[in-house]
């Protein structure tokens, strides 16, 4: 293939985005796509929620019709893995056999599911989350009075769990720290603890998982305090790591995931790496850290195509991440690392309401419940030269989307 070619590894958001920038920023060289997946690429989040609920098929699931490849002149090759880098002469060798070249190659390799290393994991009727072909797995053993046991209560944890208390399933969710710890306020993760309560949840807070036990299959889940939970299915959600064996293999540097810089160009200038396995600088924090959010993988596919197409600029995007639990939609703007402050907005008993978190004075993150206009609102204020104060923001009175469109 010719120098001014680029291959990118991965077809999730952040792979099929940077495929879609490059052809509107006018790149006119060869763009191959792999996907190790048969099926074209395709949106993830609705797969713990609409899809698993029986809302949408698979023919709502793609990300860009296959046709859309075709006509962008995309070489998108699916079931293709990569299996090596050859730095040197800029070649990716492939599962098929064969090998293609790059002039830029784009590491888009997302993410996999951190293993619960415990006693029975792997016997039939234990379930994670990364595919459609998992998401239908789980889909056809859910209905009434099944019994789903969850291990994790992050986002998938609890965005499965609403599906299956909405299908009248019994849940129990399992965590050994409090729902969405790592992501959220604890004034959030309390109101969505009393929320999954009420909608039939049954929660074992404070607790690990000791082994998984049954005959044929997952029968019981074994807590590290002793208590025996009988499960007709188990689904484990207990976070992700970098996919970054690729990386690693043909020594580019990686810590909590494939390094890059501010351009999210890793330690080798003729590679990038975009979305869930990207430990960029983030602006915002002042440190390194790995998101996994489609908005972030979205933007980081757009930047690093502005780049090859002669408009560099650093990645500073603002992060911000939705879940939708039954009838409570969850928006985030901003990140919560350093929050000093909490503050709430609206009355959480409305299920209606926002909790705006200060860093230093400064707002840095608001996590809305069924609150669009707050959500909206603060991607328009954070990280601009617009101040709010926390007791403006704890007034309902006060205006904030005038604020939002205030210039500066």
């Amino acid at each position: 293939m010719s120098s001014d070619s680029v291959v990118i590894v991965g077809a999730g958001h952040a792979g099929v985005q940077a495929t879609v920038s490059l052809r509107e920023e006018k790149f006119d060289g060869d763009v191959v796509l792999l996907s190790a997946e048969k099926d074209v690429p395709y949106q993830r989040p609705p797969l713990s929620k609409a899809f698993l609920k029986g809302e949408m098929d698979i023919h709502g699931l793609p990300l860009r019709a296959e046709a859309h490849f075709r006509d962008q002149r995309i070489d998108l090759r699916l079931g293709v893995s990569a299996t090596s880098i050859d730095r040197a002469a800029r070649r990716v060798e492939l599962s098929d056999g064969r090998a293609v070249g790059y002039g830029h190659l784009i590491l888009a390799t997302g993410a996999r599911q951190r293993r619960l290393d415990v006693p029975g994991v792997d016997l039939p009727g234990v379930f994670a989350l990364r595919d459609i072909a998992d998401a239908t797995a789980i889909r056809e053993r859910l209905g009434p009075g099944r019994k789903v046991v969850i291990i994790g209560a992050g986002f998938i944890g609890l965005e499965i769990a609403a599906t299956a208390t909405s299908l009248k399933a019994e849940a129990t969710i399992v965590e050994i720290a409090r729902p969405m710890g790592r992501a959220v306020s604890p004034i959030m993760s309390d109101f969505f603890l009393g929320a999954h309560a009420a909608f039939g949840a049954r929660f074992r807070l404070g607790v690990g998982v000791a082994a998984i036990k049954g005959r044929e299959r997952a029968e019981t889940v074994i807590l590290t305090d002793g208590e025996i939970l009988s499960a007709d299915m188990v689904v484990v959600g207990i976070g992700v790591v970098a996919e970054d064996a690729l990386a690693r293999a043909c020594g580019l540097e990686c810590a909590n995931g494939i390094v890059v810089d501010e351009y999210l160009r890793t330690s080798d200038g003729a590679i990038s790496a975009i979305g869930d396995c990207a430990d960029f600088p983030n602006a915002a924090l002042g440190f390194r850290t790995r998101l996994e959010s489609v908005q972030n993988a979205v933007d980081q596919g757009r930047s690093v195509a502005a780049r090859l197409t002669g408009k560099p600029a650093p990645y500073d995007a603002l992060a911000w991440f939705w879940s939708d639990q039954q009838d409570l939609k969850l928006m985030i703007a901003g990140l919560s690392h350093g929050v000093d402050r909490w503050v709430v907005r609206g009355d959480p008993a409305t299920r209606a309401f926002s909790t705006f978190g200060f860093r230093g004075g400064k707002l840095a993150v608001v996590e809305s419940v069924n609150r669009a206009g707050d959500h909206a609102a603060a991607k328009r204020i954070i990280g601009t030269a617009k101040t709010l104060t926390p007791e403006e923001a704890a007034d309902s009175a006060f205006d904030l989307r005038a604020l939002a469109k205030r210039g500066g």
